[in-house]
C-alpha cells in the first residue's frame, strides 16, 4: 500500500490565538511540507482546489509545479481538480507540464468538488452539474490517450484533428476518479477502468464497503479488472500520544466543521462528536502513531486499498506541529503499514 498526504492548503486564523499568517508564508510552509514528505520516503502528496478565502490553493498544478522542482521521488497529485468548471485541455497541459518538471510523477484526481463557488465564477450552470463532469472527463481521457484529438462536445466546443501539447513524460498521466460515496461515481470509475479515490470524512468506514465493492464489480463486468485501484482519503493528525493529538487537533477541526456547517445547516461541532469520530471504528484518524497504524490497517482489512492519503492540514494547524506529524507518519506509521500490507499482498 502506498502512503501519502493530501491538503487543501487551509488559510484560516488560529482558533486559539486568533492570529493569521500571510498567504505568502502559508505557501512557503506548504512547499516545506511537500519537501519533508519526499525526504521521508512517503509516496504521494496531493493538493486540492478551492475558490474561497479560507483555502489557499485555487490552482493545484501551479503549486505542484513548484513542488516538482523541490522534490525527487514523491508523486504529485491534485485532490481534486474540479473538472466540471475547468477546461480539460488546459488541465491536461498544466499537468503534462508538472509531469515534465517532475520526471514523470504527476497525477490527476478528477472530481466535481465539495463546494460550488467555481461554477458561477467560471460561468457554468449548476443545472449542468452531472453532464459537465461526464463530458469533460471524456475529453480529458481522450487527450491523455492521443496527441491529436477528434472529439465532439455539447457543453464544451468540439475539437477537430488538433494536437495538444506538451505531452507528459509518462505515456499517460494517471487519472483517478475522486468520489465521496455516490454509487454512480463508483460505477463510472469501474466502467471506464479508472482508479477510484474515495474520501471518507464522516461516519464509519465499514459503511463504504459496498461502495468499493460496487466499483470493483463494475470494473470486472467491464473487463477492467487489471486496472482496478482504490485510494482512501481521510482526515487525521498524529502526535506522540493520543491525548496530545486530540487536544492539538480539535480546535482547528471544530472551527472548520462549524464554519462549513453554518453554510450547510449542520449543528456546531462538539468535542464529544470529535472524540466519537476518532474512536476505533470512526472516520477520523487522530491519535498516536500506533493508533493511526491500527486504523489504517483496519481500513485495509475492509477495502484492501492500494493507497491511503491522510489529510492533516485541516484548519491550518501550526506549521511546526504539522511538520512533526508528517515526520511521525513517515518514520513510525509508514514502515509498519507498508510491511503488513506487503506481507498480505505476497500471501494473496
Amino acid at each position: 500500500m502506498e502512503l501519502g498526504l493530501c491538503t487543501f492548503g487551509d488559510q484560516t486564523g488560529d482558533p486559539v490565538t486568533g492570529k493569521y499568517i500571510s498567504e505568502e508564508q502559508r505557501m512557503k510552509n506548504l512547499i516545506e511540507e511537500v519537501e519533508l514528505a519526499d525526504q521521508l520516503g512517503l509516496d504521494v502528496f496531493a493538493i486540492g482546489e478551492h475558490h474561497r478565502p479560507d483555502y489557499l490553493v485555487s490552482s493545484p498544478a501551479t503549486v505542484l509545479a513548484a513542488a516538482a522542482v523541490k522534490t525527487k521521488n514523491i508523486r504529485l497529485a491534485s485532490a481534486v481538480t474540479v473538472l466540471s468548471s475547468d477546461d480539460p485541455v488546459r488541465v491536461f497541459q498544466q499537468f503534462a507540464t508538472v509531469d515534465l518538471l517532475s520526471g514523470g510523477r504527476a497525477e490527476i484526481m478528477a472530481g466535481r468538488g465539495s463546494f460550488i463557488e467555481s461554477y458561477p465564477l467560471f460561468g457554468y450552470d449548476l443545472n449542468d452539474y452531472d453532464e459537465l463532469f461526464s463530458e469533460k472527463l471524456d475529453l480529458l481521457l481522450a487527450l491523455n490517450k492521443s496527441e491529436v484529438v477528434n472529439w465532439k462536445g455539447k457543453l464544451r466546443p468540439s475539437i477537430k484533428n488538433i494536437g495538444v501539447y506538451p505531452r507528459p513524460a509518462q505515456k499517460e498521466i494517471p487519472i483517478w476518479l475522486a468520489a465521496g460515496g455516490t454509487p454512480a461515481s463508483a460505477v463510472r470509475a469501474g466502467k471506464l477502468g479508472l482508479p477510484l479515490a474515495l474520501a471518507i470524512i464522516g461516519g464509519m468506514p465499514e459503511q463504504f464497503q459496498g461502495f468499493v465493492q460496487l466499483y470493483r464489480n463494475s470494473a470486472i463486468n467491464a473487463g477492467n479488472e487489471s486496472k482496478m485501484r482504490v485510494a482512501i482519503n481521510s482526515i487525521g493528525y498524529i502526535a506522540e500520544d493520543s491525548q496530545q493529538a486530540a487536544d492539538e487537533c480539535y480546535p482547528f477541526y471544530a472551527e472548520v466543521m462549524t464554519r462549513i456547517g453554518r453554510e450547510r445547516g449542520w449543528p456546531p461541532s462538539t468535542r464529544a462528536q470529535f472524540d466519537a469520530t476518532r474512536s476505533e471504528r470512526g472516520a477520523l484518524l487522530v491519535g498516536s502513531p500506533q493508533q493511526i497504524i491500527d486504523k489504517i490497517l483496519f481500513e485495509y482489512e475492509l477495502f484492501k486499498q492500494d493507497r491511503f492519503l491522510l489529510q492533516m492540514g485541516i484548519g491550518r494547524l501550526p506549521h511546526a506541529k504539522l511538520m512533526k506529524a508528517i515526520e511521525l507518519l513517515g518514520t513510525k506509521v509508514a514502515p509498519v503499514v507498508k510491511s503488513v500490507s506487503r506481507k498480505d499482498t505476497k500471501k494473496s
